[in-house]
C-alpha cells in the first residue's frame, strides 16, 4: 500500500483556514465537477499539464527558444502580436500536442520558471515522509487536509494515505465535493477526522448546469453521513457565486435541509477571481472573469438568514477553528 501512487498538484504548509490548528494543504488532481467558478482549474484534469507564465517569459525580450526547440511535437510557437496589444502572451502552445508527453522537456529547460508541469506523482511513502517533516510545526491541534480538485476520487491512494496517518496518530481532515459512490464515501470517511463538503446549489438542474453534475448523489451522502454515528466534524461549505446561488430561496432551502440532518455549521466563501490566472496559465478562458468580489453586504445578508434557521454562518475565514 505504502507504494500506491497518487498525483498531487500543490502542498502548501502553514495553512490555518482549512481545518483546526496550524496545518498541512495536500492538493490533489482530477475533479469529476466542472465548476465555471473553479479557483483551482490545475485539479480538474486526472494528468500532469503544462503551465504557462507568460510574464516570466524572455522570449521576446532575450531571444529565448529553448521550449520551442525541445518540443518533439512542435506545440510551442512563437506567438504574432495582435493589434498592439501588450497582453498578448510571446508563445503559444497547442496543447492538443501535449497529451501524450511524458518528459515534459520544454518545462525542464525553461530556466525562468514560465512553463511548468502541474502534477507530480508520490508514493504514500513519499507523501508521508513530507507530513512527518512538517508535523513538528503543526502544534498540539494541527494536522493534514486533503484538497483539490477532488481528493477522494483518487480513491486507493487516498485510503492508504488516511491508513498510514491514522498509524501515525496525524489528525485528518479533507475538502470534498461528496461527489463519488456512497458505499466508498462511507469507507473512506471512516478514516478522516473533519470534513468541508460543498453544498452549491439545492436545485438539481441548476447545479448540472453550473457544475456539469446533478446534486443528488452530493446530498444523499451528506445526509447518511449526517445520519450515521461518525464521530468526526462535519462543516458545510458554500462559495457565494453570483446569479447562481445567492438568491435567498436557495439559501434558505440549504438551511432546511442542514436542520432536517441536525447539521449546524455553514461556511460560506465569498467569490474572488483569484483563479483567473490559473485558466490563463493553462491556455482557457476565465468564465468569471468579468464578476466582481462578493460585497460584504451580501455576505451579511446570507449569514444573517442562516443564522435566523439556527445555522450557525462562519463568513470566509472568519472561523472558530
Amino acid at each position: 500500500m505504502n507504494e500506491e501512487k497518487g498525483l498531487i498538484f500543490d502542498i502548501q504548509g502553514y495553512s490555518v483556514h482549512d481545518g483546526p490548528g496550524c496545518r498541512t494543504l495536500v492538493f490533489l488532481k482530477g475533479c469529476p465537477l466542472d465548476c465555471a467558478w473553479c479557483s483551482n482549474p490545475e485539479g480538474k484534469q486526472y494528468k500532469p499539464e503544462i503551465m504557462y507564465r507568460a510574464t516570466k517569459c524572455m522570449h521576446l525580450t532575450q531571444g529565448c527558444e529553448r521550449c520551442i526547440t525541445a518540443c518533439p511535437e512542435g506545440a510551442i510557437q512563437k506567438n504574432a502580436p495582435t493589434n498592439g496589444h501588450e497582453e498578448t502572451p510571446p508563445l503559444v502552445l497547442d496543447r492538443t500536442k501535449c497529451q501524450h508527453c511524458r518528459d515534459f522537456d520544454c518545462s525542464t529547460l525553461c530556466y525562468f520558471e514560465a512553463l511548468k508541469i502541474c502534477g507530480r506523482w508520490y508514493t504514500v511513502s513519499e507523501l508521508m515522509r513530507v507530513l512527518k517533516r512538517d508535523q513538528q510545526y503543526w502544534g498540539g491541534n494541527g494536522g493534514v487536509t486533503f484538497s483539490g480538485g477532488e481528493p477522494l476520487m483518487q480513491r486507493r491512494f487516498i485510503q492508504a494515505v488516511l491508513e498510514s496517518c491514522h498509524d501515525a496518530y496525524i489528525h485528518t481532515a479533507v475538502e470534498t465535493s461528496a461527489y463519488i459512490e456512497s458505499g466508498a464515501f462511507i469507507e473512506l470517511m471512516r478514516l478522516v477526522q473533519w470534513a468541508f463538503i460543498d453544498i452549491k446549489q439545492m436545485d438539481p438542474e441548476k447545479h448540472k448546469a453550473g457544475t456539469g453534475v446533478s446534486n443528488e448523489l452530493i446530498l444523499h451522502n451528506i445526509a447518511l453521513l449526517g445520519r450515521s454515528n461518525w464521530p468526526g466534524r462535519l462543516v458545510i461549505r458554500m462559495p457565494v457565486i453570483p446569479g447562481f446561488n445567492d438568491d435567498d430561496e436557495n439559501i434558505l432551502k440549504t438551511a432546511e435541509f442542514l436542520r432536517q440532518l441536525g447539521l449546524v455549521e455553514m461556511n460560506i466563501l465569498p467569490f474572488h477571481r483569484l483563479g483567473d490566472s490559473k485558466w490563463s496559465q493553462l491556455g482557457e478562458l476565465y468564465p468569471y472573469r468579468e464578476f466582481t468580489a462578493t460585497p460584504e453586504e451580501k455576505m451579511a445578508h446570507i449569514q444573517n438568514l442562516f443564522l435566523s434557521q439556527q445555522i450557525a454562518c462562519y463568513v470566509g475565514s472568519e472561523t472558530p477553528f
